[in-house]
């Protein structure tokens, strides 16, 4: 849920079961985030199958303390697949159940001339 959404929920619900404007979630912000953390990880890096594993655990940990970083009240959950790129498509889904007032999720998707990175961040207010 963008920035402008949620000010005109705010607005109309008078808050957002208990949490202030602040508290909210950004998405561009966490997008933003996401992006430069990958960036650092993988970067030009060519596609090394001995490198996919440590890709796949420093990424959405990064991402993880960023995110906690922020001080907002809400659970984060981050998952993360890499791909070579190899003219194939990587596809991914999910179903949620929860506050659309509050929480929400985030799909990016990252790539360089031999890398695909998709990265998945849910948040939950506590």
């Amino acid at each position: 849920m963008g920035a402008e959404a949620m000010q005109q929920l705010a607005a109309e619900d008078n808050g957002f079961d208990g949490l202030t404007e602040d508290d909210l979630v950004d998405d561009a912000e966490i997008d933003t985030m996401i992006r430069e953390t990958i960036t650092q990880v993988v970067g030009d890096s060519t596609f090394a199958l001995s490198k996919v594993q440590q890709w796949a655990a420093t990424i959405p940990e990064s991402c993880l303390k960023r995110l906690v970083a922020l001080n907002k009240p809400f659970k984060f959950v981050v998952t993360c697949n890499l791909t070579q790129q190899a003219g194939a498509g990587l596809h991914s889904a999910c179903c949620t159940r929860w506050n659309e007032k509050t929480d929400g999720k985030l799909a990016v998707q990252w790539e360089n001339s031999q890398v695909l990175v998709l990265l998945t961040v849910y948040w939950m207010a506590i």
